[in-house]
């Protein structure tokens, strides 16, 4: 924030930064509502861009995989080209935030379920293992109360809805956050993933951490 005074009046400026959400299905809503929420009371506004083709890449200093359908994301994004700018984007170190099948799309390596065949993921930058169906089928939906001592150990609603499960980390995988024995909530540098939806529990505190990490790359990109 930069703040210039005159006599009869100050000007502040807050500068802005471009955050991308994957826009071809999937909880996209959601998400603008919970990054709007989030930069609330940061000292930088930002500019949500919905990410449908190449061309809506430029200048981001941040993308959000939303849950949803995986393989409909999928079928769109490689037949545009699009996966392929955005990969090429985050190995560069732009930071992406995954939730549930935005979590599926980073993953290194893929299985439907425990007994079936590994498949290598769609991005492949995220070292884990993930489970595309590991908690069950709708039916199987739940909430719990999740802990995350790197954001102040305050109390927030997990909303697994058709959850995958992180069943394997790689060595340079940090597990921010637990439950029923499995991680939830993990940071590999500027990769963040959640198998649960935190755009639907009312707290900021994970989208605030996210935009701290695009801030970040935003100024070391200058």
């Amino acid at each position: 924030m930069r703040r210039i005074s005159f006599k009869y009046v100050e000007l502040t400026f807050r500068f802005m930064i471009n955050i991308g959400i994957l826009g071809l299905q999937g909880a996209i809503e959601e998400h603008r509502k919970a990054l709007n929420n989030a930069q609330l009371g940061l000292p930088f506004e930002i500019n949500l861009v919905s990410v449908q083709q190449i061309s809506d890449t430029k200048n981001l200093s941040g993308i959000v995989f939303p849950g949803g359908e995986s393989t409909a994301m999928i079928k769109q994004g490689e037949a545009s080209g699009l996966f392929n700018r955005l990969r090429e984007l985050i190995n560069d170190g732009l930071p992406a935030f995954g939730t549930c099948a935005g979590l599926i799309l980073l993953s290194k390596r893929v299985k439907r379920t425990e007994g079936s065949e590994e498949t290598k993921g769609i991005f492949s930058v995220l070292d884990v293992l993930t489970l595309r169906n590991g908690y069950g089928r709708q039916k199987d939906s739940f909430t719990t109360k999740l802990v995350i001592p790197d954001l102040g150990n305050k109390e927030i609603e997990g909303v697994f809805i058709r959850a995958p499960v992180i069943s394997e980390i790689g060595n340079n995988v940090k597990v921010l956050s637990k439950t029923r024995g499995n991680p939830v909530f993990v940071q590999q540098g500027n990769i963040i993933a959640t198998t649960f939806h935190p755009e639907l529990s009312g707290s900021p505190e994970i989208h605030v951490y996210f935009l701290t990490l695009a801030q970040i790359y935003n100024d070391s990109s200058k």
